[in-house]
């Protein structure tokens, strides 16, 4: 596949849910843009109700609908190059199963909960398989097998008659991942991959998602909190607050010249090792709008409201590509506007040598 295009696309998504009796919908997904290049590991951080799980599951259409609402957007799906890009949004519930768990996978958060407790863990791989490719049972077992080797979970054929119950965490959520990389996927998303697991854990899991990315060409779309886990494994970041992206650029620009208001205050809101300090800043206390901030363009001040009438960042503010790419939440001059398409950071991709082999 041409890697000048992206694989996933997503365009002014907005996704709302029923407020209170007698007040309007709650937003949780507001114009969100995003895109995904082959073999690129695109990071989506920010704070628990941000946006960025429901933004996830709105690419494989599991958001119960009603109460949930796809309001409006596209995501453009092009796992091929020769063909056009195909509106998942328009597909139907039959053409939705082709899609899932073949060609876009997802890991869940809890890996205790996703997993049927009543039935083993062979039983749940197995039923993948079968549904998405055309084998027998015994090549469904041969893949879930090696799924499941590949994963580094030592007795596979052993493993397969055990239920979820009998794994420790760290096992469970190594199952997720051979389930959804049975059938090979072009897309993982991966929502919170190492919540609950401990640090040591936390790093076996990354490690193995980086190999694995390595080894099958495969694109990833991380979801986290953790700006350290973002460091280690993003190519491209997007920051999300109150259902908006906020900035959007590649891993090291992000890091070392944040521009948007509430990623200033993220970023100031970390712990740093070696520092010895008495209290620890909050968002507020970082998030400081830049003196050199690009001429043409301005940018509102963070509050802390999820959810204000307008919309966070008010209904004049879009993404804007203030530097080469790199796209903050921002009104613009008149000279300045109309470049409002989804953000491209095309190019940005580690080197294989950094990649776990």
């Amino acid at each position: 596949m041409s890697d000048a295009e992206p694989i996933l696309t997503i365009e002014d998504l907005a996704v709302s849910f029923p407020g209170p009796p007698g007040q309007r919908r709650t937003q949780a997904v507001d114009r969100v843009n995003l895109s995904i290049y082959p073999k690129q590991t695109l990071a989506v951080v920010g704070e628990s109700g941000s946006g960025k799980s429901v933004s996830a599951m709105s690419i494989l259409r599991l958001i119960p609908c009603p109460p949930g609402r796809i309001d409006s957007g596209r995501i453009l799906w092009k796992p091929d190059p020769r063909s056009p890009a195909d509106d998942l949004l328009r597909f139907t519930d039959k053409q939705m199963r082709s899609v899932r768990g073949n060609q876009i996978a997802m890991i869940f958060q809890e890996p205790m909960t996703s997993l049927n407790p009543v039935y083993t863990v062979g039983e749940q791989i197995l039923e993948a398989v079968l549904l998405h490719q055309q084998v027998t049972r015994a090549d469904a077992v041969v893949i879930a097998e090696r799924a499941l080797k590949d994963v580094g979970i030592a007795d596979p054929a052993g493993r397969l008659k055990e239920y979820p119950h009998q794994l420790s965490g760290g096992m469970r959520q190594r199952v997720m991942i051979a389930m959804a990389l049975a059938c090979e996927p072009r897309l993982l998303l991966a929502d919170e991959p190492t919540t609950a697991l401990d640090v040591t854990i936390q790093a076996q899991i990354l490690e193995l998602l980086r190999k694995l990315q390595h080894n099958k060409n495969m694109s990833i779309l991380l979801i986290t909190h953790d700006l350290g886990v973002v460091a280690e494994n993003a190519d491209v970041v997007a920051v999300m607050y109150a259902g908006r992206v906020v900035e959007y650029a590649d891993v090291q620009t992000l890091f070392t010249r944040p521009l948007h208001p509430y990623t200033r205050g993220l970023l100031r809101s970390m712990p740093v090792l070696g520092q010895n300090v008495d209290r620890l800043d909050t968002v507020m206390d970082g998030a400081t709008i830049p003196d050199d901030f690009p001429a043409g363009y301005k940018v509102a001040a963070h509050i802390e409201d999820a959810n204000p009438p307008d919309g966070y960042g008010g209904p004049n503010a879009y993404l804007y590509e203030v530097e080469p790419s790199h796209w903050v939440l921002c009104e613009a001059d008149a000279a300045k506007r109309g470049m409002k398409t989804p953000p491209h950071v095309d190019v940005i991709r580690r080197a294989a040598d950094a990649v776990a082999s």
